[in-house]
């Protein structure tokens, strides 16, 4: 049920993260090697990146799968950015919203993906939508569980929270919706990654020299990666990531696992 990744570091060419990889996003499009649920990522894609001194991204967005663009690989080659998110899509329920399905969603500065899905979609979060603004409910981009999801991410965005209070608030409050649902969630503004684990895997790597990595899966065998636990929110800088444990509000932040320097 999809595959993301976001990187904010130094700057590096999009192909570095998402296609040069033995087992990168283009790869998992195909072959995903830790996805639970689903088996190919077919159902449209995007990358979303940031050019140097232009706070808001660009965006890049197909319906149909990532292997049948002959263009995407060329442009990953030259196109250089300090920040990106991308993802591959396996659609819950098909539908006619083509690119506008696929992630990345976009407002301002921000960046966002959803890997999973809502149970019971779309009766499920028919009480939490009442909760939006009516412009920002007639303007969503799709007609999908994910779009909806950022819509309630982004309200709170909007009303002054900061972005892992909107991310965390925003998982509590669609998984009592929607008990069941596997809400990983993936936002960026260019300079931090926010990222959510809820009922699916993600993974996280702090490169030597600068630069974090946090994707669904890995996409080598580096033994860097480290596994984020279900039911827990992940903030990450270009040097640090600190997890927090969702499963209990009043749990205080932890520090990521210490890794092994490199030899």
């Amino acid at each position: 049920m999809c595959r993301h990744v976001a990187y904010v570091g130094p700057a590096e060419p999009l192909g570095r993260i998402l296609v040069e990889p033995l087992h990168g996003l283009y790869r998992q499009s195909w072959a995903p090697r830790h996805q639970r649920y689903g088996t190919v990522n077919a159902d449209g894609f995007g990358v979303g990146w940031y050019a140097e001194g232009d706070p808001v991204p660009a965006r890049y967005r197909r319906a149909g799968p990532i292997w049948a663009d002959l263009s995407f690989a060329d442009l990953t080659r030259v196109v250089r950015s300090p920040a990106l998110l991308a993802a591959v899509r396996d659609a819950t329920l098909s539908g006619a919203d083509a690119e506008a399905a696929a992630a990345p969603f976009a407002a301002g500065t921000w960046l966002f993906s959803h890997n999973g899905a809502v149970k019971g979609w779309p009766g499920s979060l028919a009480s939490l939508s009442r909760t939006l603004p009516h412009e920002d409910l007639l303007s969503l981009e799709a007609r999908n569980d994910s779009a909806l999801v950022w819509a309630l991410v982004l309200a709170r965005l909007r009303g002054g929270d900061e972005e892992g209070q909107a991310m965390a608030d925003t998982v509590l409050e669609v998984a009592a919706a929607a008990p069941g649902s596997r809400l990983n969630l993936l936002l960026t503004n260019g300079d931090t990654i926010t990222a959510s684990a809820w009922g699916d895997a993600l993974w996280y790597l702090t490169r030597p020299g600068g630069g974090t990595v946090v994707a669904s899966e890995p996409y080598d065998d580096d033994p860097h990666w480290q596994e984020v636990p279900d039911r827990t929110l992940l903030s990450a800088s270009r040097t640090d990531v600190l997890l927090t444990p969702l499963k209990e509000p009043t749990d205080v932040s932890v520090p990521a696992p210490s890794k092994e320097p490199r030899t």
